[in-house]
């Protein structure tokens, strides 16, 4: 039996945990705060953090360019502007993005003279950024309890992960209040990307009886939170499930990463604007029915659904309904999308591994 685990963020949850536990945000004497527009603004979190750095002598900048499916080139950027202020912590505000965006502008401001792909290199994995401070406004990818920054290379089509074991946040905070401001459509699809972390999670053959727990933890949590309730309205409840099954679910997808799904979904979310969650809800049917073919899957498969109180076609029909995709491709446009992403190690990341055929097949009969 394996049970390897290691776990590095220091996690503080729960309304008001920001103020509740000041000292522990303080990581050093100047903070470049990494935030998108208005995320931070609107969540009430900026004003808290800025409330403690104020009282704590800690001098700021806001570098709150961060956007969707963070670019390399605006990361490098941000790593300047930290050197140049003299930043010797990270403070990143938001969903998965900014999150992202926090851990790579911490690398690239000890790697003065790297190109945007030298983030990628052994160098960038060999080097200790800057520590970062991480608070999720959204309740999705759980960047704030794992190591991965998704990054999306000049030229706008495709995703690369960087990770080191020195980037994971040194401390999140998880306050569920901060989610309140975020619309329900976009609720909606950043659950479903945390549902697929906790599922992929569980399904991968780098699962253990530790892991395990924080993805069948994490979908129970978010599964009743999208289902188990009779209104429509995301009340502070369901909004408390969400972001605390996303970080089960995020602290799991350190140790396993993520299925099929993922790279899949890329294409729709670079080059049709798709946002990520319901990107990668629209192909979790088809994650489930091929990893029904295999006996390991579908026995993990029941496992996991009888966990969190469904059935495994339960889940491969209610998930992608919800994403409620309306997308058609024609034949050229499906094998472009089929074979971007067709090498990426996420296939081999389950019982059941696709074929390129089969990407292609997948791609034909959604789409």
């Amino acid at each position: 039996m394996n049970i390897d685990f290691r776990f590095p963020t220091v996690i503080f949850s729960g309304v008001g945990c920001v103020k509740k536990n000041a000292g522990a945000l303080v990581l050093g004497k100047r903070a470049v705060i990494v935030t998108g527009r208005t995320s931070a603004k609107a969540s009430g979190a900026l004003a808290d953090v800025t409330a403690v750095l104020d009282g704590t002598g800690v001098e700021y900048a806001v570098f709150d360019r961060a956007t969707e499916n963070p670019p390399v080139a605006m990361c490098r950027e941000g790593g300047a502007f930290c050197r140049d202020f003299g930043a010797d912590f990270v403070i990143g505000i938001g969903g998965g993005s900014p999150l992202d965006a926090s851990k790579a502008i911490a690398a690239f401001a000890v790697l003065p003279g790297a190109s945007e792909d030298d983030i990628f290199s052994a160098e960038a994995a060999a080097a200790t950024p800057l520590p970062v401070a991480a608070i999720p406004t959204t309740a999705g990818t759980g960047s704030e309890a794992n190591q991965y920054a998704v990054l999306t290379l000049t030229g706008g089509l495709l995703k690369k992960t960087f990770k080191t074991t020195h980037s994971y946040p040194k401390v999140a905070f998880v306050d569920p209040v901060y989610t309140y401001s975020l619309g329900r459509k976009s609720t909606i699809s950043c659950a479903l990307d945390a549902f697929s972390h906790a599922l992929e999670s569980y399904m991968s053959p780098k699962a253990n009886a530790f892991t395990e727990l924080f993805s069948l933890t994490g979908g129970k949590y978010i599964w009743h939170s999208l289902f188990g309730y009779s209104d429509a309205d995301f009340t502070p409840e369901r909004r408390e499930l969400l972001i605390y099954g996303s970080t089960a679910a995020g602290i799991a997808i350190s140790h396993c990463g993520t299925g099929f799904t993922h790279p899949m979904g890329y294409a729709l979310t670079m080059s049709e604007g798709v946002p990520h969650g319901f990107a990668c809800a629209a192909f979790t049917g088809e994650y489930v029915r091929y990893n029904m073919k295999s006996r390991e899957g579908a026995d993990k498969l029941a496992r996991f659904a009888a966990y969190i109180g469904a059935e495994p076609e339960e889940i491969a029909e209610k998930i992608p309904a919800a994403a409620d995709l309306d997308l058609r491709f024609d034949g050229d446009k499906k094998r472009e999308y089929a074979m971007r992403n067709a090498k990426a190690g996420n296939f081999a990341n389950s019982p059941y591994v696709l074929s390129e055929a089969e990407m292609l097949e997948i791609y034909e009969k959604l789409f």
